[in-house]
């Protein structure tokens, strides 16, 4: 390993290459990091590096989790003291100007796993994969609404009278892409550029909406592209003085802005899990895991205040754990056609969510339901917000994020699958986000009750 490092870094320098970049995913997805000199990136790299670990006790605003539960994991009292990370060598990129950039993941201090890094949870689930000679292939779709704004013009309009990329409802439209070819094409090189290619980019129905869909990669590689699409497509539009949003929901007045997940499972000869007539066992199995325990697990899929005003009825959203096949109402989409083509679209996640979480949930449901051969109930047909009044409550959709982060802090499955310190950690920061929007009066609130009460 010494001698790859030494050769890396002196192909560096016989580039000029001066400085690479480090990145680490937190709870919510964010990429934390900083510039390093080749020095220290060969530390780093030969021995590993240490980052304060007040990431873990932040929320997305950089306020601590005061009181929220989490002590266990960082805090006050421990002093916040550095959390030794590792950096992913194969994960090596480059910035336009040819900086290297690499992603990381958090360890424990004696080395082994640390019980909240996002990166390092689906680690483990994919290693449950395994250990059922099974490994997973997964790809990401976004939407992201674009605008004609930077982030000091946002600011001075309160987020308030923004002006769209684009104007008007122009779904899968040519005209939009054809007249915005530029943008659309710089885009795609950019993001195969960077490893993280797109396989396709269009319009969708709303002002200034695009649609990205990741290439399928293994599973954790998925979610490594996913995860830096998300940071790096925002920094290419800003380099534009333009904006991208990924919230869940940017207005009432537009569908929202789904995370959607397509995944397969590979068996040990490297063939579609998923293959075969009709639907097969493995993948009526992990429908039922996925049917199952994504409401209890919701909340790693739905992870702000913001992600329950898309899960709404007749919003192209999902409002219950249900399933059908090639049915864009339900939960979860079975895909058919040729064997190794086969596959199920998780349609629960929003754009919000970190999508090292929303893998793990994903696929560590249809795991249990593979390893338990859990039969589904029977596919939804037609329109799956009318059959949601049929279905028990138990696989309903939590209405709330202190609902949902309270019925993963009682799941049993969870905490085998993803370990009772991650679950306590995780279910205490989304109380805590729960408990920020509820101090807070809205627009709503002032127009509602301001007069009339």
């Amino acid at each position: 390993m010494d001698n790859d490092v030494d050769k890396k870094i002196s192909a560096y320098r016989q580039r000029s290459v001066r400085q690479a970049m480090l990145g680490l995913a937190d709870i919510d997805g964010v990429l934390r990091g900083k510039f390093v000199s080749l020095e220290k990136l060969e530390s780093v790299l030969t021995k590993g590096g240490g980052f304060c670990d007040c990431v873990f006790g932040w929320d997305m605003d950089d306020q601590l989790y005061e009181g929220a539960g989490s002590d266990a994991v960082t805090g006050w009292h421990s002093g916040f003291p550095d959390a030794r990370y590792r950096l992913i060598v194969a994960s090596e990129r480059a910035l336009a100007d040819g900086t290297p950039y690499f992603m990381g993941e958090f360890a424990s201090a004696d080395g082994g796993d640390h019980a909240v890094c996002p990166r390092t949870l689906l680690r483990r689930v994919l290693a449950k994969a395994a250990d059922m000679g099974l490994s997973a292939k997964a790809g990401f779709e976004y939407e992201l609404f674009v605008f004609n704004e930077t982030p000091q013009s946002v600011r001075a309009k309160g987020y308030r009278n923004l002006t769209a990329f684009t104007p008007g409802n122009f779904g899968y439209s040519v005209l939009r892409a054809a007249a915005h070819a530029d943008s659309f094409r710089a885009l795609m090189d950019f993001c195969a550029d960077f490893r993280m290619p797109l396989e396709g980019l269009h319009c969708e129905t709303g002002p200034g909406v695009w649609e990205a869909a990741l290439a399928a990669a293994e599973g954790l590689e998925a979610a490594d592209r996913a995860t830096l699409f998300k940071t790096f497509s925002k920094a290419f539009f800003q380099q534009r003085e333009l904006m991208a949003t990924f919230m869940a929901k940017w207005s009432m007045d537009y569908p929202g802005q789904s995370g959607h997940y397509h995944f397969s499972f590979l068996d040990a000869a490297g063939e579609n899990a998923f293959a075969g007539a009709g639907v097969p066992d493995r993948v009526r199995w992990a429908l039922g895991g996925l049917v199952r325990y994504v409401p209890e697990f919701l909340v790693m899929l739905a992870p702000t205040v913001n992600s329950f005003t898309r899960l709404v009825k007749g919003a192209w959203a999902p409002t219950a754990s249900s399933w059908g096949i090639d049915n864009r109402t339900a939960a979860f989409r079975f895909i058919p056609g040729e064997d190794a083509q086969q596959h199920i679209e998780c349609r629960v996640g929003g754009a919000d969510g970190n999508p090292y979480l929303a893998a793990a949930a994903t696929l560590g449901a249809a795991l249990a339901g593979i390893e338990d051969r859990i039969e589904p109930p029977e596919a939804i047909e037609g329109n799956a917000y009318e059959a949601e009044d049929g279905l028990p409550e138990t696989l309903r959709f939590s209405p709330t994020l202190r609902h949902a982060a309270g019925r993963f802090a009682a799941s049993a499955m969870a905490r085998e699958l993803f370990g009772g310190t991650f679950v306590d950690h995780y279910a205490a920061s989304r109380m805590w986000e729960a408990r920020q929007a509820e101090r807070h009066v809205d627009d709503w609130q002032l127009g509602r009750y301001f007069e009339i009460v």
